[in-house]
């Protein structure tokens, strides 16, 4: 009888019910978080890992802004099916520059951890601005403005200095060639960049 009364004054005091989930929540999120903070794997860069290039960097964000992760995850998962099809699984300290990761489960589209280097810059560039010209069954939508898009080289060092300040280990002189770099590079040579860039430093076998 007192755990009925005791489940109805937590029931009907609102206050009450907030403040009780609120602690299950922080503990919830701290059982998460703080074992990750004492995990290598997860906090380390793999060997080789290195913030995004200036053009790398740029395609990422453009890659984001269109929204290609609604449709695209980039994780391979520890199934032998998976793995078989797609290389590797995926492992954390791959993604340890990326803000947001871009790990997710929505697979309309092919999962693209491991699609750098499978098909050369002009298959992609065909594929972006019209897929089915290269994939007749695809129903994804062609992205053709891109190509006549051209980057911003100073938003591009903003964005790498922003980041050197969030701890990603750009130098002053990556930052301040930048714009140079990227001079007369349209959004599509970017996002071309990023896709070739994804999965080159994963380990190799399944």
């Amino acid at each position: 009888m007192s755990n009925n009364n005791s489940h109805e004054k937590v029931e009907k005091n609102v206050g009450l019910m907030a403040v009780l989930i609120a602690v299950a929540v922080s503990f919830g999120g701290l059982a998460e978080i703080v074992p990750l903070m004492y995990q290598a794997e997860a906090i380390e860069p793999l060997e080789g890992v290195k913030p995004y290039p200036a053009l790398e960097l740029a395609g990422r964000d453009i890659y984001v802004r269109e929204g290609c992760y609604n449709c695209h995850s980039q994780m391979v998962r520890t199934l032998r099916f998976e793995s078989e099809r797609y290389g590797h699984y995926s492992l954390a300290g791959e993604s340890v520059y990326d803000r947001p990761f871009q790990w997710g489960s929505k697979r309309t589209g092919p999962d693209l951890a491991r699609v750098g280097g499978r098909y050369p810059d002009d298959w992609h560039r065909v594929h972006m601005n019209n897929p089915r010209d290269v994939v007749p069954e695809s129903n994804m939508p062609g992205f053709p403005w891109l190509e006549k898009n051209q980057l911003d080289g100073q938003s591009v060092a903003r964005r790498m200095r922003a980041l050197q300040t969030l701890g990603d280990p750009y130098s002053d002189a990556e930052i301040e060639q930048a714009p140079a770099e990227i001079q007369g590079k349209s959004e599509l040579d970017a996002v071309v960049a990023y896709l070739q860039s994804l999965g080159k430093h994963a380990p190799k076998g399944g």
